[in-house]
């Protein structure tokens, strides 16, 4: 039988409307289904909620089953939390991770705040909850304009969790911050460094980076000791709870020493200036400035490479003050006493190459005229006495050959000529040749007058008995004596007349060095120096100033020597500073004040050991 192609469309038909009437009769029967399960949930609602008596008893079983469940759920819960080591990065552990840590107070040696952390506000963002970020952009910088809006763009295009937007905001910026009503952009407290006395002691203190790192001076030391807050992240230290760091600084003698420092760079119109005062029994420092400064409060003032610190930084040749370093070797060798004489009659050749003095005398001079007159010929000549390898050993047994270590971080070490033959100890005996440390040779220069003992300076409280105990001996009590004495002598009758300060038995030693400018000396540029010690008898004070190419004043018939400059200076501060660490002046001198010379037949008055 043919197929005709009317009845095949006809069997197609009707096979589509077949399994179409099966699907639809099975969506109804699922239909029906859904509709018994809801019926059988809603009567079991409904006989949950009927106030039945008989099904009271199954439903608190139920319901505390289902509390019970829950609760060892959350408790399991939080069991996995606290064993876990690597918890989930939150917001709160970001933020303090980034955020400044703690530091302690710094203070004077009597309790004056030096610099201390202060609460702040920082503005930080997270960029994954940002919707507009150029709008963003575009209203912080309107009240932010030092942000750089390209950077900033690109901080809040991250992927980061928490960037900072501005660290240590004002009071009015976080209001104006915070009336933008940007999603995603918040506050943080943060501790920020202050330093209360601004620049004033600023190389000794140091500064920190905004981050509250130390990056130079005691604020340095502080971080290489452990001193600060050790900034676990998620825990935050309040500063009150660090124990304050007491420096040996005086504030009042330091800003008297950065006064008459100031005073005396203008006056003299010298590049740069430096001073300390040491205690000689105890190595504190108890002032310490370098000018030009900065202001650790501003940041910018520190981006300048120039604005070092002279005193353990720079290293210069310190002129006729090494001469105390030359003649208490010579004393200490027995080789010469104050009585002895040495020949200053002549010029003193070597080789090509001759040594004079300044204020040549052509006559026999006596150990103690050496040091009044300042002789160079003299000092050469008594430093040839020890000899090269005897000179190297007592200047290293100084602490003149190696860097000098303190707390401060930043230090110099010492330029010492090589090869070093006999002229090199001939020139070093009266101060040239051999650079160090300002700080470093002031070191030396209290260790022969204090009895004989070298400490290494300190930046931090110490008694007399530790610091006795970490000395080392470098001349004996008869020598230091003597080197007492030969500076008193220089007060009264030699070039250190500034330190005979009326009230004050002081004595002090100048030193004045030509510059080397490429192996050449010159003529006009010099770097003074002047050390004093007061009293001279029972020694506490040592005071330094120097100044690098002074100009001479015209009142001064245009010398530029140290007597002229940092001698001034340093007899000013005596003046101030004495009575502010508790010495007033003394109505009568000591009528014996070296006593072992005494013994030896020595007086008091460098005319009369001349003529002996």
């Amino acid at each position: 039988m043919t197929r005709t192609p009317m009845t095949f469309l006809q069997m197609k038909m009707n096979s589509l409307l077949t399994k179409m009437m099966s699907s639809a009769a099975k969506i109804v029967l699922r239909l029906k289904a859904v509709d018994l399960s809801w019926s059988r949930v809603a009567r079991l609602a409904r006989d949950l909620v009927r106030t039945r008596l008989d099904k009271s008893g199954g439903r608190i079983r139920l319901l505390m089953l289902g509390l019970f469940v829950a609760y060892v759920g959350i408790g399991a819960r939080l069991v996995l939390l606290g064993l876990s080591h690597d918890p989930p990065l939150t917001l709160k552990v970001a933020a303090d991770q980034a955020a400044s840590g703690a530091r302690p107070d710094l203070l004077d040696r009597n309790g004056e705040i030096l610099a201390t952390d202060i609460k702040t506000m920082s503005v930080f963002a997270e960029p994954r909850r940002i919707i507009d970020k150029d709008e963003a952009v575009e209203l912080i910088t309107a009240v932010l304009p030092d942000i750089d809006a390209k950077e900033l763009r690109e901080r809040l295009g991250s992927k980061k969790g928490f960037v900072w937007v501005k660290r240590q905001v004002t009071a009015k910026e976080q209001k104006e911050i915070f009336h933008l009503g940007l999603p995603g952009v918040g506050f943080f407290p943060e501790n920020k460094r202050v330093y209360p006395n601004g620049p004033v002691g600023a190389h000794v203190i140091g500064f920190v980076d905004k981050d509250n790192i130390g990056i130079a001076g005691m604020e340095k030391y502080l971080d290489n000791q452990s001193l600060t807050d050790p900034h676990v992240a998620g825990f935050s230290i309040d500063p009150a709870s660090l124990k304050p760091v007491r420096l040996s600084l005086d504030l009042r003698a330091t800003h008297a020493l950065r006064d008459e420092l100031a005073a005396g760079l203008t006056r003299f119109h010298a590049k740069a200036a430096a001073g300390a005062i040491m205690d000689v029994t105890t190595g504190e420092v108890i002032a310490a400035e370098s000018l030009p400064d900065f202001d650790p409060n501003n940041s910018n003032d520190m981006k300048d490479p120039t604005l070092i610190n002279r005193l353990t930084v720079g290293v210069y040749e310190m002129g006729s003050t090494f001469k105390a370093l030359t003649l208490a070797m010579v004393l200490d060798s027995g080789k010469v006493t104050l009585g002895s004489h040495v020949d200053a009659r002549e010029n003193l050749r070597y080789g090509r190459f001759t040594i004079h003095d300044l204020h040549a005398t052509h006559r026999m001079l006596s150990v103690p005229e050496v040091f009044t007159h300042s002789s160079n010929i003299g000092s050469a000549r008594l430093a040839m006495m020890v000899g090269v390898q005897g000179h190297q050993d007592f200047l290293r047994k100084a602490g003149q050959l190696d860097r000098m270590r303190t707390e401060l971080p930043e230090s110099a070490a010492p330029l010492i000529p090589k090869p070093w033959g006999e002229l090199n100890t001939m020139t070093i005996a009266f101060g040239q040749g051999l650079n160090v440390a300002p700080l470093q040779a002031m070191m030396a220069v209290a260790g022969l007058l204090n009895g004989g003992n070298l400490m290494t300076p300190t930046f931090l409280i110490r008694s007399p008995a530790d610091a006795l105990a970490q000395s080392r001996r470098i001349v004996s009590e008869q020598t230091s004596e003597s080197m007492r004495y030969l500076l008193r002598a220089n007060a009264t009758h030699g070039s250190a007349d500034h330190a005979n300060i009326p009230g004050y038995y002081a004595g002090g030693k100048t030193g004045t060095a030509q510059k080397n400018f490429h192996g050449h000396y010159s003529n006009d540029k010099v770097f003074t120096t002047f050390m004093a010690i007061v009293p001279a008898d029972k020694p506490k004070y040592l005071y330094m100033a120097l100044y690098d190419d002074p100009q001479g004043l015209p009142e001064d018939g245009g010398y530029h020597y140290a007597a002229y400059n940092a001698g001034r200076v340093t007899g000013r501060l005596i003046e101030r500073v004495e009575p502010l660490l508790g010495v007033p002046p003394e109505q009568e001198f000591p009528t014996q004040p070296f006593p072992l010379l005494a013994k030896l037949g020595y007086g008091f008055d460098a005319d009369k050991v001349a003529k002996e």
